[in-house]
């Protein structure tokens, strides 16, 4: 079968300008719409002196998936942990069990010692049905060049019948001079919908810091 080559001149995509497009059966081509695989900005929170972000709206049943990003979360007390619970009801309590795992890749500025290690040993970072809130970047510190990076998945945490899974990588540095890769995953233990999620510091304020939600198409 031969390949036909489109008209542009029948293509009209001036009422979907500055949108997402997609193709349709339609002469003009195109509408409106989200492409499968795609991330939709959902929320933006910045902190400036804040004791946590916390996201209690926008995560329902839309997204089978949610991404949160975190960019230059900067503390304002040194050598403290980036760290994150999430809620059933809405934002009111944030202590659901959760059962999870953490290793580290590891490097010194100083003395090019490096290492990689499962961190639920050494550190006891990891999660045995405990309510209390995951680690995931170690130590920041707050010299004014220092910060943590990284991103969080969260899958389908509006289901009732499966367990919520979770999978999430930062980069900080530390108050000690090291980089540390962290990588921890897990899963919520309930069958309720998880419907918020709250970020925050094992002590102290995030000075600054840009936290955003994108839920996958």
């Amino acid at each position: 079968m031969a390949l036909s080559k489109a008209d542009f001149n029948n293509i009209n995509v001036t009422p979907a300008a500055s949108k997402k497009l997609k193709w349709n059966a339609s002469a003009n081509g195109f509408e409106t719409g989200d492409v499968g695989g795609s991330m939709v900005l959902l929320s933006t929170q910045t902190a400036s002196g804040s004791a946590n972000l916390s996201f209690t709206s926008g995560i329902d049943s839309t997204y089978k998936e949610y991404v949160f990003k975190f960019i230059d979360i900067h503390p304002a007390t040194d050598s403290v942990t980036f760290q994150f619970n999430v809620s059933i009801d809405g934002g009111s309590n944030y202590n659901v069990a959760k059962t999870t795992t953490v290793f580290e890749a590891r490097h010194n500025e100083a003395d090019d010692t490096a290492g990689l290690g499962y961190q639920g040993r050494t550190l006891s970072e990891d999660l045995a049905q405990g309510t209390g809130y995951q680690h995931i970047a170690y130590t920041i510190g707050n010299d004014n060049d220092q910060c943590a990076v990284g991103t969080l998945q969260l899958f389908n945490p509006s289901s009732t019948t499966f367990v919520k899974h979770f999978i999430c990588v930062t980069n900080s540095y530390l108050a000690s001079d090291y980089l540390y890769n962290w990588f921890s995953a897990g899963y919520v233990n309930t069958t309720s919908a998880v419907n918020a999620v709250q970020f925050n510091l094992t002590s102290g304020n995030i000075d600054s810091g840009t936290i955003k939600m994108y839920g996958v198409v």
